[in-house]
């Protein structure tokens, strides 16, 4: 049966790991919905007067329009959210409000700017285990209203430690921390930049984001009158047409008192308000249901890096989720990575040898923004679009580590820390 096996994954042109990640059972995972909110540049886009709570409630809300099942089956929601006071009570409430039953739990869950993907990897353990047949898991923040002001004071007796004090510094500390550690230069850091805006821009022309974006009514303000109004977002406002590496070069330092100076606010993400939710359940489920399946959660992968380095984090991740996966890199045809900051993005580029066309083929949070906890959440609505864009005739909608399949073959992305395939 073995070599069946080996014989099977030659013939399919995959290596044997890959072949096994395809084979269906009743009791996967599977993603059957991932949408996410247009990413609006906080305290001046779209979002800019729209509440955390609000935000959490439209995400609930279009979550029951596009799930296609009774909002009374979901055994448990998860909320990531970083800088939301009271989240647990912000997160129950707008589930509420929303339409969910209050026989659906919610649970709230903070590990900063993988907030998000904590949230799927909490339901998916949950539906693995037994606990639940149906999950959702969200992301959320709105910087506007919360905006990020570093680390809190601490005790004299935790200070002392030199990495636990490295915890409350800035992130554009770690940035530079990263660009001189590793010797990364301000040249490569606007060029990847650059690639990262112009990535975006066309995929936002090409139609591509559309599919992946759901239209958020929230409230503006009226600057004239203070009135309150409601209006339909339907569209990113953070990509920048017509950037390019000549005219970041020209933009000042970010941080002059660190480092280089290499960051700046051209080659380092934006500040950003959205939301993003995923669906996820049993195979076995979702095919009682009749749903469509995007995608198979497969595995999550952690890593602990010093914190003054923290961005260099999927240097280590991505080869544990590889190798929990039974698979390699090069079964790996596009990579989703957050851009925290150019830097680091270059760096784990460039240590794992990642071939630039496979990594965030639509461009990435420099270009759209970082809304913290939800930004790997958005990756993985995204990551199926950016397999679409790669191979058009060759994929359907998919999330994290994919294999999209169809009659004419497969082809896989994955983000940094959790892996499926369909």
């Amino acid at each position: 049966m073995e070599r069946v096996k080996q014989l099977a994954a030659h013939l399919s042109g995959f290596s044997e790991g890959r072949a096994a990640l395809e084979r269906k059972s009743a009791d996967d995972v599977v993603i059957t919905m991932a949408i996410r909110s247009p990413l609006c540049k906080a305290k001046k886009g779209g979002f800019k007067d729209a509440r955390t709570d609000e935000l959490m409630l439209e995400i609930y809300k279009q979550s029951i329009a596009h799930s296609h099942i009774d909002p009374a089956l979901v055994g448990d929601i998860c909320v990531g959210t970083v800088l939301t006071p009271n989240a647990m009570y912000a997160a129950r409430s707008a589930a509420l409000a929303a339409g969910y039953p209050d026989t659906v739990p919610v649970q709230a869950i903070n590990r900063f700017c993988s907030s998000g993907l904590m949230a799927v990897t909490t339901i998916a353990n949950q539906i693995r285990s037994g606990q639940i047949d149906i999950g959702l898991a969200i992301g959320v923040e709105s910087m506007s209203e919360n905006p990020d002001k570093g680390g809190p004071a601490q005790s004299e007796l935790i200070s002392a430690n030199q990495a636990a004090n490295d915890c409350k510094e800035r992130m554009g500390w770690t940035s530079e921390n990263v660009a001189v550690d590793f010797n990364i230069t301000r040249e490569e850091q606007d060029e990847f930049a650059a690639t990262s805006f112009q990535r975006a821009e066309h995929a936002q022309k090409a139609g591509y984001l559309a599919k992946e974006i759901v239209p958020f009514t929230v409230f503006q303000k009226d600057p004239s009158t203070g009135e309150r109004k409601r209006v339909v977002v339907t569209e990113d406002d953070g990509i920048r047409p017509g950037t390019t590496k000549e005219g970041l070069s020209k933009i000042k330092s970010a941080f002059p008192q660190w480092g280089n100076g290499t960051t700046t606010g051209g080659n380092a993400s934006q500040i950003t308000d959205g939301a993003a939710a995923i669906l996820l359940m049993s195979r076995r489920k979702a095919e009682e249901l009749g749903l469509k399946i995007l995608a198979k959660y497969h595995t999550t992968a952690v890593a602990g890096v010093p914190p003054r380095i923290m961005g260099i984090g999927p240097v280590y991740a991505i080869p544990l989720a590889l190798k929990r996966s039974g698979i390699s890199m090069d079964d790996v045809d596009l990579f989703e990575i957050n851009e925290a900051f150019a830097s680091q993005c270059v760096y784990v580029i460039k240590k794992l040898d990642l071939p630039r066309d496979k990594v965030n083929v639509n461009g990435g949070a420099i270009a759209f923004g970082h809304p913290l906890d939800k930004s790997h959440l958005y990756r993985s609505a995204t990551s199926g679009n950016g397999t679409e864009r790669a191979y058009p005739k060759k994929s359907e909608g998919a999330s994290h580590f994919d294999v999209h399949r169809d009659r004419h073959g497969s082809r896989s992305s994955l983000c940094t820390r959790v892996a499926s395939v369909r």
